[in-house]
C-alpha cells in the first residue's frame, strides 16, 4: 500500500477521518554532503516535515516526516550543518511527493488549470487552479534536434486579429517551435538562429515564402497539395457559377419560387437605379444592402435562378400532393382550412401546421431541382470511378448542356492526377498550364496565374514525397488546448503546452 514510501520507516499509520496519516522517519544511515560528497552520520537534530501522498482508499494521505540535520565531518566544508534529502521521494522545500507532484502535472497537462483542479478532488488530491499551473509550467520541455524538413503553418490566437506560427517536424509531426506572430521576420530570424533545415512545406503564405528565401536561399520551399486542391475547388465552383444560367436548365421548372422571385425583385430595382445614373454605394443605401450584394448583383447580366436542393423528408402530406397541387392551380386563394378539411375527408392524419409548413416550402408547386451549383462542381470534383450511377447520369446531363462543363471537366481530371508525386510533375503542370489557358475558363486562369507565382514550391509539392498534414493535424490539437485555456492564460503557457510531448 505504501510501496512509494520504501525509502523511509514508517512508525505509525492512522485513518483520522478523512485523511490517513502516516507517521515516518529516514533511515540512520550515513548521508553524502552536498558540497565535499564527504558520508556524514553525525546528527546535529531533528527537522519535522509534512507533506502529501498520492491517496489510498479515496482518501489523501498526509505523511508526517522526521528528517535528521546532520553535521559535515569536514572542518573546511563550507557546508558545516545540512538536512538530508530522498531523492526519487521528495525535492527540496516541495509539500508532495514526488509521484504525487507527477500525477497533478500530467492531469493539468491534459486539461490544464480550472478542469484539472475539479478532477483533482474528485481523485481525492485537492488542488487549486493555480497549484495545478505551476506543476504544468515545471513539466520539462524536450530538448531535441533541429529537423531536416520542416513543416510551417499558422493558427488563429484570436481570429481576424491576432495569429501564431507553428513549426513541425514534416516527417514525425513532432512540435519544434511555437512563434508569437506570423511576420516574416520573426520566422527568418527563427530559421537563421537555427541552421540545418533543408525542406520547408507550407502552404501558400508569401510572407513564409520570403522569410525562407531570405533565411535559408538554398532550402527548398514546397506548397503543400491540399491547399493546392482547395484552392482549385474554389475556382471550379466560380467557373460553375458563372455558367450556371446555363446548364441549370436541366433543372425543372418551379413557379413562384421565394429565391427566385426575391433574386429577379432585386435584379430589377439594382439595374433600374443603375439606368437613372445612380451609382453603386447610393444603390446600396437606398435598397438597404451591402455594397458587395449590389456588385454582385452588377455583373449579373440578368437575373440567374441560383436555387439550393432543399432536403426533404417524407411527410404525411405527400400521399395528397397532386390534389393540393390540383387545387391551388384552379383556385390560387383557397384557403388552408379547407384544403386541410378536404385532404382529411381523403385520409390525412397529420396536424394543420405540417400542412401549412408544406405549402410554404413550395413542396405543392412543384418538383425540386435536381441540381445546385455546389452539387455540380462536386460531382465534376469527384473521381468518375467514386460517383453513383444516377450521379453519372446527372453528370452528363450537365455537360450535355453547357459546353464550358465538358471544357471544365478534363483539366479537374488532369491536375488531380498530378497530385500524386512524381519525378515529371513539374513537366506535366507547364503542359497543363498550357491547356488551360487555352481555353475559355477565366477563373480557373486566375488559378494557373497564382500556380506561376508561387512555381517552385509547387514544383517541389508535386514532385517530392513531403507535405504539411502533420503540421495541420498539430493545429487541430492545438485548438483543443485552446478551448481548454478559454482564453485565460498567455501565449507563453499556450506555448508551453503545444511543445510538450
Amino acid at each position: 500500500m505504501f510501496s512509494g514510501l520504501s525509502a523511509l520507516v514508517v512508525e505509525d499509520v492512522t485513518g483520522d477521518g478523512d485523511e490517513v496519516m502516516v507517521t515516518a522517519r529516514i533511515r540512520d544511515v550515513a548521508v553524502p554532503c552536498p558540497v565535499c560528497r564527504t558520508p556524514a552520520a553525525r546528527v546535529h537534530g531533528y527537522h519535522r516535515r509534512t507533506v502529501r501522498d498520492v491517496p489510498v482508499d479515496g482518501r489523501p494521505v498526509v505523511v508526517h516526516l522526521r528528517v535528521r540535520r546532520l553535521v559535515c565531518p569536514v572542518l573546511g566544508c563550507s557546508q558545516q550543518v545540512f538536512r538530508e534529502q530522498i531523492p526519487g521521494l521528495l525535492k527540496r522545500h516541495q509539500r508532495r511527493t514526488v509521484r504525487l507532484a507527477a500525477q497533478i502535472s500530467q492531469v493539468a497537462r491534459e486539461l490544464c488549470g480550472r478542469a484539472a483542479a475539479r478532477l483533482a478532488g474528485l481523485l481525492a488530491v485537492p488542488v487549486s487552479r493555480s497549484t495545478a499551473l505551476r506543476h504544468l509550467r515545471r513539466l520539462p520541455l524536450p530538448k531535441q534536434a533541429i529537423p531536416r524538413v520542416i513543416g510551417v503553418d499558422d493558427f488563429a490566437l484570436r481570429r481576424r486579429h491576432r495569429y501564431a506560427t507553428i513549426i513541425t517536424d514534416a516527417t514525425t509531426g513532432r512540435r519544434v517551435e511555437v512563434l508569437p506572430d506570423r511576420e516574416a521576420a520573426t520566422l527568418e530570424s527563427w530559421l537563421s538562429e537555427h541552421p540545418g533545415v533543408e525542406v520547408v512545406c507550407r502552404d501558400g503564405s508569401q510572407s513564409y515564402a520570403e522569410a525562407v528565401r531570405r533565411a535559408l536561399p538554398d532550402a527548398v520551399q514546397v506548397s503543400d497539395r491540399w491547399h493546392l486542391w482547395r484552392n482549385l475547388c474554389d475556382r471550379v465552383q466560380l467557373e460553375v457559377r458563372a455558367h450556371a444560367g446555363c446548364w441549370a436548365t436541366i433543372n425543372p421548372p418551379r413557379p413562384g419560387g421565394v429565391r427566385e422571385q426575391t433574386t429577379r425583385e432585386r435584379w430589377n430595382k439594382i439595374h433600374d437605379l443603375l439606368g437613372q445614373g445612380v451609382g453603386l454605394l447610393d444603390c446600396a443605401r437606398r435598397l438597404s444592402l451591402a455594397l458587395n450584394t449590389v456588385k454582385r448583383y452588377t455583373r449579373m447580366p440578368e437575373p440567374q435562378a441560383l436555387r439550393l436542393t432543399p432536403a426533404y423528408r417524407p411527410t404525411l402530406v405527400d400521399p395528397y400532393r397532386d390534389h393540393l397541387r390540383e387545387r391551388r392551380r384552379t383556385d390560387p386563394a383557397v384557403p388552408v382550412t379547407h384544403l386541410l378539411r378536404e385532404i382529411r375527408e381523403l385520409g390525412y392524419t397529420g396536424s394543420a401546421n405540417l400542412l401549412v409548413r408544406y405549402l410554404n416550402q413550395g413542396r405543392a408547386e412543384g418538383d425540386r431541382p435536381v441540381t445546385t451549383p455546389r452539387h455540380a462542381s462536386r460531382l465534376l470534383l469527384t473521381e468518375p470511378e467514386n460517383l453513383r450511377p444516377k450521379e453519372t447520369t446527372l453528370l452528363e446531363k450537365i455537360t450535355a448542356a453547357c459546353p464550358e462543363m465538358t471544357q471544365l471537366a478534363d483539366p479537374v481530371g488532369g491536375f488531380a492526377a498530378l497530385l500524386k508525386p512524381a519525378e515529371h510533375n513539374d513537366v506535366k503542370l507547364t503542359e497543363w498550364i498550357t491547356a488551360v489557358r487555352a481555353a475559355a475558363l477565366p477563373h480557373l486562369l486566375s488559378f494557373t496565374n497564382g500556380l506561376e507565382i508561387d512555381r517552385a514550391a509547387v514544383n517541389g509539392g508535386l514532385t517530392l514525397p513531403y507535405h504539411n498534414g502533420r503540421t495541420e493535424g498539430v493545429n487541430t490539437r492545438t485548438k483543443r488546448i485552446m478551448r481548454q485555456m478559454h482564453g485565460r492564460a498567455g501565449f507563453d503557457l499556450l506555448r508551453h503546452r503545444i511543445l510538450l510531448p
